[in-house]
């Protein structure tokens, strides 16, 4: 294969060679804006080229064209100007401010576009409307930004997973996150963490820095992702970072910024008297002798009287103010043949839970050299270092640094009478945790490519590029004999060292041409060979001879393991565009992709798409209806695939050693072959609509879709009369269906004030259409089964708490008059019914001001804390309390849905139920930002060319009606579970100061 390729490249450079070139000239300008004042930054792009530059500080430009060339003049804010290249060879050009992006440029999948002339649903994010926000990673930055997106973050520990969709969840077992490429890159977004933080995961994107991000791009219909084929069925994410700009100066910028975060309002515990009198009440409830209560005067052999009960706010000891600060450093600029950009930058964030910590420092070098007119090569790459202090959050009681806060009596004290400290039922002892957990981790990550290209005659273009993400993760773990886990080893530690290698060889041929003024033509064919190569080595020591040697080699009883896995995939694709008089747009393209997961009889899945589009607006009828400056109808239809998160060897018969029989070594199958097992495929259809008003003042972009993917890649569970657990087979269908809706207006622009409004909403119904058997989640609170939606709750329905005798009465779904497995039912989804964001820009003379909001509405959250907390007396002291047991029933006549504090029958022992899933909808000030930027006449006579100080605030006002501090989080990162609350620290508020600065 690589001999036929190679071949391949040689006879198109060879062929290349013989087209006729003829010679161009030197071409001049300056870029104004419509009061005449120099526009630097703007794009000057030869049409359908790769070629261009950027206007330097003063406005001006020169690049080699030809007589007749078309030049492409953009910059952001402003409308794209074309200009066709005559005999002059010195331009003066003005570029009138725009009130949307609808002219902008915008990327896609191998290549860029106009945006009024896209087929496929894009929406492009820029970098710098969402940079000042302080978390760890862009992905979480795009909350709210994008119609169709929802992004939920986790828990509110810096660097953690993040929730990622794109138009719905299309998978049980396979992956449901996007592609994502930065610089044509493909990168790992799955984590590569192994020591367990109670089902957290940390996010791999974090090791991006997003100071170095010039936009984002997101595909979101098959026309749009199809040219990525297997890859593409969640839709693909495309990470543009920062370049120099060909012929202009060097410039420098500084950005620093630090703050602090804090936690919001917390969790609502009874205090130690409480506590007591809700055990004493439970005790009496039961029918067992109030002489013998637990809380009773210490003489009588009790823990003594409610009343003589302390309170300790342990919540206060765990919650901290973080401190947050970053700095950014970015040098770049270019000469007639060569830009380059260099950025390094620092981040260090302190969770507001204690002993978590990120931080990270990265290093960004792209550079592009003109070789000659013809060819040109490049690189792009990205050096990072993140590093973690973790904690355990989120389930389990082991080591479970909040839970140990949280579900704690809070009557307990911290020491014994003895200043020792003091052990607590199933909990380690908070202080213990805080001063004696160690747990650490650091990824040393490089991405990167290299590029050549080759304009083998007008029009026609080749590229080849090598591309590599190479991650090191390294983390480690100890558990000294203060804890519980050490205890009852003597000393626990684990080491794992992950490594993770992703390498591309990509080439593409692309062709366009325009026929006479009608007729605008293009090709892009290629192909591209991709393996993926992953290893961990994971070492554990137990019983140490003292806390003192925390090292595996000082362990007197050592265990190890080590996994390597691999899969290959090539993929050949191609795409054809063709539109009439920018009226009429046909785009089509079909890609095949070949993976190593499958077995031979299914490796190739074959992924085509067609779109097509029509500008109304330049049709006779209605170019002269002035009020309406743009009217675009696009429809499109194709399949994508999915083989991400599965197995490498999913398809296979597998064998393991390890399994010795009496002194000699052995095997045994570990995994069932299944060679009828092939890709997961999506299929969506998508009618959108464009409509721009008032010179484009106002945007509004409306898109409704249809997803159906079908022959999920589904783990079964098997009888155990078969000797294995699972088998993956094709097993299940899913749809999506939605609706999207953005719009930008540009409200007022006179006498130097300017407000701008950007509002997206968007609503999708997820529903599984076919499935052999339910499937349960990795928290058996949510069941998918055929009929019901993805992350549906299946409990028991309490329908009331009877008044006379304080009982929960449950719904007999089979009316057999018991309550049993066979009365859970379905009960509202973790999915919202309606999500999205509302952004308004204002700015006067130097003044800035940013008003962020986004929202999620009909989506439920199963509140565990909850659960855990309105015991009722059934866990003594075991948990705590919250203020909602307060409200439980007392007498007769008491009307709650809190039912009467007793350790018997089903008020307190029956779960799931339906009382703790809770109405998850909130609205969120998601950050708000001001700043000032200080007259350039100032800053001249000290050279500096801009400066602005800022202040941006972040989840600074949230409303919602659940029961805890936060709606947005997630005990897990199992794809399969979502909205399920339990131990999981809420998203933090934070304010910073800034500055910006260039030189």
């Amino acid at each position: 294969m690589q001999k036929l390729l190679f071949a391949g490249v040689v006879w198109l450079l060879s062929c290349g060679g013989l087209l006729a070139q003829s010679n161009g000239s030197r071409i001049s300008g300056i870029v104004r804006t419509d009061i005449g004042e120099p526009l630097p930054g703007a794009n000057v792009v030869l049409k359908n080229q790769s070629k261009g530059t950027s206007t330097d500080a003063s406005g001006q430009f020169s690049l080699d064209a030809r007589s007749g060339d078309e030049l492409v003049i953009s910059a952001i804010g402003y409308q794209t100007t074309n200009v066709t290249v005559g005999q002059k060879t010195t331009l003066d050009v003005t570029l009138r401010e725009s009130a949307s992006q609808l002219n902008e440029i915008v990327v896609i999948g191998y290549g860029t576009q106009d945006r009024k002339n896209l087929v496929g649903s894009v929406t492009q994010v820029n970098a710098d409307e969402i940079k000042n926000r302080p978390v760890a990673s862009f992905d979480q930055q795009l909350q709210g930004r994008a119609a169709g997106v929802q992004v939920a973050a986790n828990t509110g520990v810096p660097g953690d997973g993040i929730f990622f969709r794109i138009r719905g969840t299309t998978s049980i077992n396979a992956s449901n996150d996007p592609l994502y490429v930065v610089d044509g890159v493909f990168v790992n977004n799955q984590s590569l963490q192994k020591i367990t933080t109670q089902g957290q995961s940390n996010n791999p994107l974090a090791d991006i820095n997003p100071a170095d991000i010039e936009s984002i791009s997101i595909l979101k219909d098959a026309e749009a992702t199809a040219i990525y084929g297997a890859r593409a069925a969640n839709g693909v994410v495309l990470i543009t970072t920062k370049r120099g700009a060909y012929n202009s100066k060097m410039k420098v910028t500084l950005n620093a910024s630090v703050g602090q975060a804090w936690a919001p309002k917390l969790w609502d515990l009874v205090t130690g008297p409480e506590h007591a009198t809700i055990i004493n009440e439970a005790w009496i409830n039961d029918g067992k002798p109030a002489a013998t209560r637990p809380f009773r005067p210490v003489a009588e052999g009790g823990r003594g009287l409610p009343e003589e009960q302390p309170t300790y706010d342990r919540l206060s000891d765990i919650f901290r103010t973080g401190a947050l600060q970053n700095y950014d450093v970015a040098v770049s600029g270019g000469t007639k043949q060569t830009r380059f950009y260099l950025g390094g930058g620092y981040t260090s964030q302190q969770a507001t839970l204690r002993t978590n910590d990120f931080s990270r420092a990265s290093f960004k070098l792209n550079l592009d050299q003109d070789i000659t007119d013809k060819i040109r090569i490049g690189t792009s790459n990205i050096f990072s270092q993140s590093n973690r202090t973790n904690a355990r959050v989120g389930d389990g009681p082991q080591g479970g640094i909040l839970q140990a806060a949280l579900h704690t009596p809070t009557y307990l004290p911290k020491f014994n009478t003895d200043g020792t400290y003091a052990k607590w039922a199933g909990f380690d002892n908070l202080d213990v945790l805080i001063n004696n957990t160690d747990m650490h981790s650091t990824s040393t990550r490089y991405i990167g490519n290299i590029y050549g290209e080759y304009d083998i005659t007008d029009g026609l273009k080749l590229r080849s590029s090598w591309s590599i993400d190479y991650n090191d993760y390294n983390e480690y773990e100890y558990w000294n004999t203060l804890t519980n886990r050490g205890s009852a080893s003597k000393g626990l530690a684990t080491s794992s060292v992950s490594k993770n290698t992703i390498w591309i060889n990509e080439q593409t041929l692309s062709y366009r041409r325009s026929f006479g003024t009608q007729h605008n033509f293009g090709v892009l064919v290629g192909n591209t060979f991709q393996g993926n190569v992953s290893t961990q080595t994971q070492a554990q020591g137990t019983n140490f001879p003292s806390d003192a040697f925390k090292q595996i080699a000082s362990a007197s009883v050592t265990t190890s393991t080590s996994i390597r896995n691999q899969y290959n995939l090539a993929s050949f694709f191609g795409r054809v565009d063709y539109n009439f008089a920018r009226k009429y747009f046909l785009e089509a393209s079909l890609r095949a992709d070949a993976s190593s997961k499958f077995a031979a009889g299914h490796r190739w899945g074959y992924f085509p798409s067609a779109g097509v589009a029509w500008q109304l607006k330049q049709e006779n009828f209605l170019k002269d209806v002035g009020f309406l400056s743009d009217l675009k109808i696009r429809a499109s239809i194709g399949w994508t695939g999915n083989q991400n998160g599965i197995g490498n060897y999913a398809s296979r018969g597998l064998w393991g050693g390890g399994n010795n029989y009496l002194d000699n070594p052995g095997t045994v199958p570990v995994q069932l072959a299944n060679p009828e097992l092939k890709w997961e495929t999506t299929r969506q259809s998508n009618i959108g609509l464009n409509v721009g008003f008032l010179n484009n003042r106002i945007g509004l972009e409306i898109n409704a879709y249809s997803k159906y993917t079908y022959d999920l890649l589904l783990q079964v569970p098997l009888a155990q009369s078969s000797g294995f657990a699972s088998i993956y087979r094709n097993d299940g269908e899913i749809s999506n269906r939605g609706l999207e809706f953005a719009i930008n207006s540009l409200n007022i622009n006179k006498s130097g004030f300017q407000w701008n409004t950007s509002f997206n909403i968007a609503g999708n119904v997820n529903r599984i259409e076919k499935l052999s058997i339910p499937v349960d989640a990795s928290y058996a609170t949510e069941r998918m089964a055929q009929g019901y939606s993805f992350h549906s709750f299946y409990v028991y329905k309490q329908l009331y708490v009877d008044p006379k005798t304080g009982d929960a009465v449950y719904e007999d779904v089979n009316k057999d008059g018991k309550i049993t497995v066979a009365d859970r039912q379905f009960y509202g989804s973790a999915l919202p019914k309606l999500f999205g964001g509302l952004n308004n820009t204002f700015s006067y003379k130097g003044f800035d001001l940013s008003v962020f909001f986004n929202f999620s509405a009909g989506n439920k959250v199963f509140n565990n804390n909850r659960f855990f907390h309105e015991s009722g007396g059934t866990r003594d002291d075991r948990r705590a309390i919250n203020k909602n047991q307060l409200t439980r029933w007392q007498k007769e006549g008491d009307i709650t849905d809190v039912p009467r504090v007793t350790t018997i029958g089903n008020n307190y022992n029956l779960s799931p139920i339906s009382r703790f899933v809770e109405d998850g909808s909130f609205i969120r000030l998601n950050s708000l930002v001001f700043g000032y930027s200080i007259p350039k006449t100032v800053l001249r006579k000290i050279g500096i060319a801009s400066a602005r100080i800022y202040y941006s605030g972040s989840n600074l006002w949230l409303v919602s009606n659940y029961q805890g501090p936060d709606p947005e989080v997630n005990v897990t990162a199992d794809p399969t579970t979502q909205g399920y609350d339990l131990g999981t620290p809420p998203q933090p508020r934070s304010a910073q100061l800034g500055l910006n600065v260039t030189l």
